[in-house]
């Protein structure tokens, strides 16, 4: 008779390993083959083909176990088992017990609690009460007019009132200086037309950045004070700065427990450069160049998020920036002395992707219902609510504001994007990509000409007004992130672990 190597009993379909010789039970092996993919012996590779079947002659039925084959063995069988119900039965009645016990100290200590704090809070009313009293006796005004208790901190009294009164001026001095020279301007002599937009090609790659396990860049930002330089962050939780004109990593910087979302330079005239990002791990990181060490150290890390940090931008006074989570709630921070200057009062929804108008007055927040919230950044008050037409839920994960102020470029469905008009506050033109395109990253260029939109089949760039499409950049599969190079000569894109540059092809 054959017994399982495994079970150690009979097999009622009994089949040998061609690699071990052990007899299995067919269904006990194929399980462990399906699991493990080798022999429960000898560790070999064994796959279920290596299985050869045993057919006995005559065909016999298993016997049954020796303790079940009379009535006595069946009772005492069923005598046990009673008796280990009564047992568990016991052992529950005992937790039972023990747990009434503690829930009755836990609510003796609660009411004891309240109490204290009854008395507490009496012996305060009546001690504000005698300070009242002694300074009405003194001719003194009360600093304390309520029973209320106003403590609040920095955070809770600029979401109540807003930004600092300096931060507001700072904005509105920005702002109007940004708008009038807006209105007038061109685009600067030397940039990017239509026509050679159309003619981009793939001109240089560089390949292998971030770690190989996990992959994928997820961020990328370009200088523009030093256009060959470009930071980027990965799946990897690191964030890098690297140079394309030496082709080298220049600073690697480590900080992040998860996935980099997203990456920003802060550049100003007469201040050294500070490296912004935002990742998955809740918080936000704040490097800055050491002239000492000449590398790049921390300057500040923000932990006031509850959620994943789905937005990131640096404000156009170059001395805030903001955060978005899906905490529902955004935050605006300080550059100069690195602390939070104003967190939102929690939504009703969480953000998934948030931007800064060129003008820096006004906020636009994505969620993930299809709807686009657009604040005051100074108020923290709501400015408009836009809702595309499409009744099909879908998160809002990128948006971007034209340069020109007017418009707004964001997802309208899960397979198209819409242009809209701040102005009238609704979609002017939508824009269908195919049921298989998913969006990743829209943006504007600078000059308001052109607007980009990446997503998993390549990038594709339009015309602005005219909605026509310039050119398909499909080169290295799906793109995760887009930036237009200086003067709208470049492109640059995330595809996996490369940064793919198209441009005017080579003369």
């Amino acid at each position: 008779m054959f017994f399982c190597a495994i079970s150690g009993e009979p097999p009622l379909e009994p089949v040998v390993s061609a690699k071990s010789g052990k007899v299995y039970e067919r269904r006990l092996i194929v399980k462990y083959i399906t699991e493990n993919g080798t022999d429960p012996i000898t560790g070999e590779k064994l796959e279920e083909s290596d299985l050869i079947a045993i057919k006995a002659s005559p065909d016999t039925a298993a016997p049954r176990p020796p303790t079940h084959t009379s009535i006595p063995a069946l009772l005492h069988l069923l005598q046990n088992e009673w008796d280990a119900l009564v047992l568990s039965t016991h052992n529950l009645e005992q937790k039972y017990n023990a747990t009434r016990q503690e829930l009755s100290y836990a609510l003796y200590s609660q009411d004891a609690a309240s109490r204290v704090v009854a008395r507490l809070l009496r012996e305060r009313d009546a001690a504000r009460e005698a300070l009242a009293n002694v300074q009405a006796s003194m001719g003194i005004t009360p600093s304390v007019t309520t029973n209320e208790d106003v403590e609040m901190t920095a955070e809770e009294a600029a979401a109540e009132g807003g930004l600092p009164a300096n931060i507001t001026a700072q904005i509105d001095e920005t702002h109007q200086a940004l708008s009038s020279a807006r209105k007038k301007r061109k685009p600067a002599p030397g940039y990017a037309t239509v026509a050679e937009v159309k003619t981009f090609t793939a001109t240089h790659t560089i390949p292998s950045l971030h770690s190989a396990s996990p992959s994928g860049i997820t961020a990328l930002a370009v200088s523009s004070a030093h256009p060959s330089q470009f930071l980027t962050g990965g799946n990897d939780k690191v964030v890098q700065l690297y140079d394309r004109s030496t082709d080298k990593v220049l600073v690697s910087l480590k900080g992040h427990t998860r996935k980099v979302n997203h990456v920003a330079f802060r550049e100003r005239e007469g201040e050294s450069t500070l490296l912004l990002s935002a990742g998955a791990d809740k918080i936000a990181k704040v490097w800055g160049h050491d002239s000492a060490s000449g590398e790049y150290i921390p300057r500040s890390t923000v932990r006031s998020h509850k959620g994943e940090l789905t937005g990131l931008a640096v404000h156009p006074t170059s001395t805030l920036f903001a955060l978005s989570s899906t905490d529902k709630t955004y935050s605006l921070h300080d550059l100069t002395t690195f602390t939070q200057i104003f967190r939102s009062v929690p939504s009703d929804e969480g953000f998934t992707s948030l931007s800064i108008h060129p003008d820096g007055t006004l906020l636009g927040l994505g969620t993930p219902t299809s709807t686009i919230q657009i604040y005051d950044i100074r108020t923290g008050a709501i400015a408009a609510s836009l809702t595309p037409a499409d009744p099909s839920p879908f998160t809002v994960g990128t948006l971007a504001f034209s340069e020109n102020g007017y418009h707004l470029l964001a997802p309208n469905s899960l397979s198209s994007v819409a242009i809209w008009d701040l102005r009238k506050q609704k979609a002017t033109h939508t824009i269908p990509l195919g049921d298989d395109f998913k969006i990743s990253k829209v943006l504007y260029d600078t000059s308001a000409q052109f607007f980009g939109i990446a997503g998993s089949e390549g990038a594709r760039i339009y015309a602005h007004k005219t909605w026509e499409e310039l050119v398909k950049l499909e080169e290295g599969g799906a793109v995760s992130d887009l930036v237009f190079g200086e003067q709208g000569k470049e492109i640059w894109g995330a595809t996996g672990r490369e940064v793919r540059i198209w441009g005017l092809p080579a003369v």
